[in-house]
């Protein structure tokens, strides 16, 4: 089948750098074979991921009753001479 096929300029690039590693390969070969690749990877349908699950785990009760005051915090953590 013969048609027209308007590629971006990023996919072009790629195509001409792919010919040119590949050496004699045409532009149509290679057009072609990267569609078919790329048809073959769209028709199967993507792999079931296993459900991630984070753990549950308790801390028990907090070390210090209030998190507000940053400075209140870092004296209890390392005394008062923390500046």
């Amino acid at each position: 089948m013969r048609t027209t096929l308007t590629i971006d300029d990023d996919v072009a690039i790629q195509l001409q750098r792919l010919q040119k590693r590949r050496g004699a390969a045409s532009f149509k070969d290679l057009v072609n074979e990267a569609l078919r690749c790329g048809l073959r990877d769209l028709s199967v349908p993507p792999k079931k991921r296993k459900r991630f699950r984070t753990e549950v785990h308790k801390a028990g009760p907090p070390l210090l009753p209030d998190f507000d005051n940053v400075a209140e915090v870092l004296a209890i953590i390392e005394g008062e001479a923390y500046k």
